[in-house]
């Protein structure tokens, strides 16, 4: 069916990867006719990709579902992402959803539009677990400067606290090939940057009998290509020939996520993780040894069940410890189904708001050391967007947010600049070299 001459607006919540495949979703759109118009504006179809990582990520999802069922009341609205796969049910209840769909059936949206009517009654189109096994490529374009490449879906995991496993299923990725062909385009549409994104993107391979290594040097050669960043990495699978290949590479910057969590062994035990405190200091050393100008990104989670105050006192006082960058704070959150509800020590939820916060003061007092660090270097930086008419903004190599005057034909390039000072805003103010 031809829909010339209709609008479909599209919002996504949460992670790289789900803006990624919103991108990807979003075109599929345009093929059949769409106009592609901002959330703000009335359309006939409204698109809502969800997150679920959190109970704050399944609050949040609702409230924008009932906002674009209220902005048009005629239009059609459906919900996917991970909200959609977990609790397509209580989706269902909310007034104005026409249609919720899951995991494998959100990339072919244009085959259940039908005629645009609304629904007596939400339907609901998802696969079961066992049977989501199709891999579904995809990669941002027009929605920002820097392009979100999938590598990777799924995951082995099955930590303790989290539901991504029940709502992306086993861990599955493309070949080196078709991905490195995927890279191409991006490149070929102007971008250059990528971000590799994925629910577990250090397991790419496992599906096709290839490793991440292998993926990382394929991509290193893309004509065209001016910089690869990595994005989440568990500690595990950064293995030291990935530091080595980002320590010598031109392409891929020096810059690190690490998924800690918690720094207490205890608790990673408690949370079914792979790895302990040891393997992820091992790490940081290895990273700190031979690309010492790297960023290092950690995440961590604060308050989950088991966490006793003298716990939280051990993981805080190890992750002080080490020159990372910046933390990712998140208080734990109960999700249905997961085995850390088992756990019996329950923290308050003030408690967990608190460690959060101190996690978080401690995030700003390392990336304020890492910013004066690099004061009066010179790096590289690609330009990115406009934080009003007179500023423009960008990242150096190792991720320093750095901001100068605005000048025309400055976004999408790269331009070496010195490091000046840090402003009110937390950004560096730079000079043109």
């Amino acid at each position: 069916m031809n829909y010339k001459g209709k609008k479909a607006a599209f919002y996504t919540l949460g992670c790289k990867l789900n803006f990624s495949e919103t991108s990807t979703i979003a075109r599929s759109f345009e093929e059949v006719g769409f106009e592609r118009v901002d959330f703000k504006e009335d359309a006939d179809v409204y698109v809502i990709n969800t997150c679920s990582v959190t109970n704050q990520g399944d609050k949040s999802s609702r409230n924008i579902i009932r906002q674009a069922a209220k902005k048009n009341p005629n239009a059609m609205v459906i919900v996917i992402g991970c909200y959609a796969q977990l609790k397509p049910g209580e989706i269902g209840h909310i007034e104005g959803v026409d249609m919720v769909l899951g995991t494998q059936e959100k990339f072919n949206i244009p085959a259940w539009l039908g005629d645009l009517s609304k629904k007596r009654k939400t339907e609901v189109h998802t696969t079961r677990l066992q049977n989501l096994k199709m891999y579904h490529k995809s990669f941002s374009w027009g929605d920002r400067t820097r392009s979100f490449l999938k590598i990777q879906d799924g995951c082995d995991y099955y930590c303790s606290f989290c539901t991504i496993p029940y709502a992306r299923g086993r861990s599955r990725n493309d070949n080196i090939q078709n991905t490195v062909a995927e890279a191409r385009k991006v490149v070929g549409k102007g971008f250059k940057e990528i971000i590799l994104t994925g629910v577990n993107i250090g397991d790419f391979g496992k599906s096709t009998n290839e490793t991440f290594y292998d993926l990382l040097k394929a991509l290193e050669k893309v004509e065209g290509l001016e910089r690869l960043r990595i994005s989440s990495v568990e500690p595990n699978l950064l293995k030291d020939q990935i530091i080595e290949l980002v320590a010598g590479s031109k392409v891929i910057m020096p810059h690190f996520h690490i998924p800690l969590q918690s720094g207490s062994d205890e608790i990673l035990s408690l949370m079914k993780r792979k790895y302990s405190t040891a393997l992820f200091a091992s790490r940081i050393q290895k990273i700190k040894e031979i690309v010492p100008h790297a960023f290092i990104g950690v995440d961590v989670i604060a308050g989950t069940n088991g966490e006793t105050e003298k716990l939280f006192q051990e993981s805080y006082d190890f992750i002080n410890s080490f020159k990372v960058s910046q933390l990712h704070a998140f208080p734990y959150s109960e999700r249905n189904g997961t085995q850390a509800l088992k756990i019996p020590w329950k923290v308050d939820v003030e408690d967990r708001k608190r460690r959060t916060q101190m996690y978080i003061n401690l995030s700003e007092k390392k990336l304020r050391a890492f910013y004066t660090q690099h004061l009066d270097t010179t790096q590289t930086v690609l330009f990115e967007e406009q934080s009003d008419k007179n500023r423009i903004q960008g990242f150096t190599e190792n991720y320093i947010r750095v901001e100068t005057g605005y000048q025309e034909g400055m976004v999408n390039q790269l331009f070496k600049v010195n490091l000046k000072t840090i402003l009110p805003n937390g950004h560096i103010e730079i000079g043109l070299v």
